[in-house]
């Protein structure tokens, strides 16, 4: 029979009321927080509550190996915020939905014939029921699911408002600035009345349909352009850049990657490079992040440059335009370099080499032509990461051509070199070795010359770029000298100088491309767009979508070369002809027509850019979302949340992994700029706050070949010298510590911490654990310490025995008040702070404090339990039913301190003599200048020191007393 009492914690007993409590929640629909309107609202409800506050996390995928205890610690940390908020008697909306199409899903599908939707359903309903076991407070009613066609429809609405509309430049803004999204059909209506000149200057009746919509497609926001992608055979698919690895393969199946024009669907995110960056002022982020986003959007001051063709009329447009940052080391350009994908490198490959070429200019080839197809072949296989690589050696071939310098009218070789990109400035640069190290390498490779614009300090060898600052040199023709200015003084002349000859111009350039946005695969949504006979793209009207997904045959890529770099995508949805061509009736005025359907699908990143949206009014069939309730939850508020600025609106607090904080960002605050200048929505940033969270980290091994083994198998071996070896099915392995998760093969399931330790304890365990911002490590032994903090504040309220409360109606001491008072005026700036290892150090204390205590009163018990709830609910949630209350506490009012208890009795005040610390004494808080002064010159010390005299004392009540003597 056991010995342990009926009603001591452990991971049993918590593991009965937890889910008791969940069934509760559920079932009352604790967590529906009440809309303005809608099927959803309660506007009597809404007026009982003390503001309102939209609480989310980044929705995860569905992967079908659950969760791992690396994935709660943002979902918990929200959950604690939302919490402690409703317990101030704010409307708080916390919830969560599922990110669930994508290529994994496909890619099981074309393994195993099984549809991608049951595959994510099923491995839905898994984390389902991982998160709820977890005790989020989520409203229910608001998941979603980006695969619901009901959901998906309103992605294909907001794609058509993209299409349909274009970037004013000239257009104002409500808050004065220039430049907004307008509906297409102003466009179309400037131009039928003559407002605006069509680029020929025909009329616009004049012109043929074809000819109309390809005027109209180069405003669109969203359009189709011939654009070169990463293209993976072996998966049939485009993908994105961070889909490729450093070395140009497809991180998933490890396929080779290769560059290739194919028609795709742009949206014109470059419209709004500006505001996106200047935005970022108005937001509550990190700053690393902040730094991130401008860091891809890459705004650089310049000049745009012309060099002439060697012997070609500028005027005639025979030149090469580049794009610099420093147009002050023109001088120095001593070579010129094209991207291979830039569209005047046929135009610059003559039949046969010059005279005199250098043998390493040709890359071995007998012709230019045979040497820039196989370099362009070359580059098609890395990726533009492994591009950019600065370690990696710079090849380039010659092109055959030259170029003339517009300022030293030297005659420069013009090369073609895959580490300059076609996506960034012009695709080309002029090379100035003498100013940048990548520009050096290159040109010592291939035999250039190197000369110098910036003067090098005096210990510079020769043997490097020079990229420091100081007096120019070297840069002088009989026009223009800037030799002896500083680069600032120089970049305005010659800049001004290149715009007096017609050779440039002062501009802004941005690293940000528009964005690629469609795949070629099956799980994704279809694009609510067909296709005419002219091939003229048309939208279908939103009395036709949801345009749904068909099943198809197969999932599989029809170009099963992996090695194939000239085979072209088969898109899984082009197999269904019933499906793509069609007859319909577009409400267009042309009445029944024959169309195609286009039959790329969008991104994963088109359901994830909104998503937050729908959370405000998921059931709304008539509208995204209700301006009522966007307004409510996410519209601008009268205080702006960084100073000096004007309220954006947004998501008050938004939580997720630095991994996403740059395209997912950046792509979700483009949407939501459009769609707010179209007049949908209120705010004009998609997200307020923004918080990254750090990962959490776990010991991963790694066998004699450097493969990554089960973490779970490996088996400590402890020496008697204290040291430990670590091995794996018997054989020796080395340990390091990574971000837990699959490809480490050290994931913990919280299934097994549930059952354990109980749902409380893996909370309070991971958010004790470090800085919430911070990466920290896992370590499953040391989760007992929360299951004992559990224990104890279980056993000072709980009779272990009988399971009834066991406090004492008595008043606390002045003691407990003391620190009961002081732990809860803590514990709020925690909470809000989000600092929740410091709140959980605090109520560690109190918690120790209480168990020292003869008897429990009723009074800091109560408020030890409300304190705990938002990190550890349901163990509250159950003292708070024992302690006699029937209903939840989730609506309790958090405790509030008594400014009374926070007055320290006493404080030490230093002693300095001369400024040094000689003594301290304990004085009352309260104690005056004089009364310091008087209690500091009795002191033994000081009256030693000062025999010769006072010079002066300086009294800072209560902290310090500085004594300086005469002597």
């Amino acid at each position: 029979m056991s010995d342990t009492p009926a009603f001591r914690y452990t991971a049993a007993l918590a593991d009965t009321f937890e889910r008791a409590w969940q069934d509760r929640w559920e079932e009352d629909g604790t967590f529906h927080a009440p809309n303005p309107t809608g099927n959803l609202g309660d506007p009597e409800a809404i007026r009982d509550f003390d503001g309102h506050l939209l609480v989310l996390d980044m929705f995860p995928y569905p992967s079908g190996a659950g969760l791992h205890i690396g994935h709660p610690l943002g979902y918990i940390a929200t959950d604690v915020f939302a919490r402690y908020n409703r317990m101030l008697g704010k409307n708080v909306l916390h919830c969560l939905g599922y990110d669930a199409f994508g290529l994994p899903a496909e890619q099981y599908a074309v393994t195993t014939g099984q549809h991608p939707r049951k595959t994510t359903e099923d491995n839905i309903v898994i984390m389902q029921r991982q998160l709820r076991r977890l005790g989020l407070g989520h409203d229910d009613r608001r998941a979603i699911q980006t695969i619901d066609p009901g959901y998906y429809k309103w992605t294909q609405w907001i794609f058509l408002q993209i299409f349909n509309s274009w970037y004013d430049v000239d257009a104002v803004r409500e808050d004065g600035g220039r430049g907004r999204a307008r509906p297409i059909a102003d466009l179309i209506a400037a131009f039928a009345a003559g407002d605006r000149a069509t680029p020929d200057g025909r009329p616009w009746a004049d012109l043929s349909p074809a000819e109309q919509a390809a005027i109209i497609d180069g405003y669109r926001l969203a359009y189709t352009h011939e654009a070169p992608v990463n293209w993976a055979p072996g998966l049939g698919t485009v993908l994105s850049n961070e889909e490729v690895t450093n070395d140009g393969r497809s991180e998933r199946g490890n396929f080779p990657v290769y560059r290739k024009n194919l028609r795709q669907w742009m949206m014109r995110i470059t419209a709004y490079a500006d505001r996106l960056a200047d935005d970022l002022d108005r937001v509550d982020w990190p700053e690393k992040v902040r730094i991130m986003q401008r860091n891809w959007i890459g705004r650089s001051h310049g000049a745009r440059v012309t060099f002439p063709f060697d012997g070609a009329d500028v005027a005639s447009g025979g030149g090469i335009e580049v794009f610099t940052t420093r147009p002050d080391t023109l001088f120095g350009a001593t070579f010129m370099v094209l991207a291979p994908e830039h569209p005047l490198v046929e135009s610059l490959t003559p039949a046969a080499w010059p005279a005199g070429t250098d043998p390493r200019w040709t890359g071995g080839a007998a012709t230019p032509g045979e040497a820039i197809a196989a370099y362009r072949l070359s580059t098609s296989r890395k990726s533009e990461v492994d591009r950019q690589l600065e370690t990696r050696e710079k090849t380039g071939v010659f092109t055959g051509s030259y170029a003339v310098n517009p300022t030293s009218g030297e005659r420069i070789p013009v090369f073609v070199a895959d580490y300059v990109l076609m996506g960034y400035g012009t695709g080309a640069i002029m090379a100035v070795p003498g100013g940048d190290q990548r520009d050096f390498d290159f040109a010592t490779a291939y035999g250039l010359p190197v000369v110098y614009t910036v003067q090098p300090p005096a210990d510079h060898d020769g043997s490097s770029a020079y990229a420091g600052e100081g007096a120019t040199i070297n840069s002088a023709n009989d026009e223009i000298s800037l030799n002896g200015k500083g680069i600032a003084e120089a970049k305005t002349a010659i800049t001004q100088w290149l715009a007096d000859k017609g050779l440039g111009e002062a501009t802004i350039n941005y690293k940000l491309r528009d964005w690629l946005f469609s795949r070629q695969r099956y799980w994704g949504e279809p694009f609510p767009i067909v296709f005419d006979e002219a091939g003229v793209a048309h939208a279908v009207p939103e009395s036709m979508l949801p345009i749904e997904l068909p099943d198809v045959p197969d999932y599989s890529p029809k170009t099963f070369d992996p090695e194939d770099n000239s085979s072209e995508p088969e898109p899984p949805l082009s197999r269904v002809g019933e499906w793509v061509e069609v007859d319909l009736d577009l409400e267009d005025g042309r009445g029944l027509q024959r169309y195609r359907r286009e039959t790329n699908t969008m991104p994963n990143w088109a359901g994830s850019c909104w998503y937050y949206l729908r959370y405000l009014d998921p059931d709304n069939a008539e509208q995204f979302v209700d301006p009522v309730n966007e307004a409510y939850w996410m519209g601008p508020r009268d205080e702006a949340v960084m100073p000096g600025t004007r309220d954006p609106g947004g998501v008050d607090l938004y939580v997720g992994g630095v991994e996403h904080a740059v395209l997912h960002l950046l792509y979700a605050r483009f949407w939501h700029k459009v769609l707010h200048d179209l007049g949908h929505l209120a705010s004009d940033e998609p997200f307020r706050t923004y918080f990254s969270q750090g990962y959490i980290q776990a010991a991963a091994y790694k066998d004699a070949r450097g493969q990554y083994v089960e973490a779970k198998d490996v088996v400590e071996d402890f020496a008697a010298d204290g040291s430990v070896s670590y091995t794996w099915q018997g054989e020796p392995v080395t340990r390091e510590f990574g971000k837990i998760g699959k490809s480490l093969k050290n994931m913990v399931s919280p299934d097994e911490m549930y059952a354990a330790y109980g749902a409380d304890t893996l909370r309070l365990y991971e958010m004790g654990l470090g800085p919430l911002e911070q990466s920290k490590p896992w370590d499953t032994r040391a989760v007992v310490g929360s299951q004992r903090f559990l224990q104890r504040l279980w056993r000072n309220v709980i009779d272990e025995e009988t399971g009834a409360a066991t406090v004492a109606d008595v008043a606390p001491d002045e003691a407990t008040l003391r620190v009961l008072h002081r732990t809860i005026d803590a514990v709020r700036a925690d909470y809000a702070g989000l600092g929740f290892n410091t709140a959980i150090a605090r109520l560690t204390e109190l918690n120790n404090a209480v168990t020292k205590l003869d008897a429990v009163p009723r009074a800091v018990a109560e408020a030890l339990v409300l304190m705990v709830a938002p990190l550890a609910p349901h163990i509250a949630e159950e003292l708070w039913s024992r302690l006699g209350h029937p209903a939840t506490l989730t609506y309790e009012r958090f405790p509030v301190a008594d400014p009374a208890y926070l007055v320290e009795e006493n404080v030490t005040c230093v002693v300095q003599i001369r400024g040094k610390v000689r003594d301290r004494v304990e004085v009352p808080a309260d104690i005056g200048e004089d009364d310091l002064r008087g209690l500091v010159m009795a002191l033994p010390k000081v009256i030693d020191a000062t025999a010769g005299g006072v010079r002066t004392v300086i009294v800072r009540p209560p902290k310090l007393v500085n004594v300086v003597p005469l002597a």
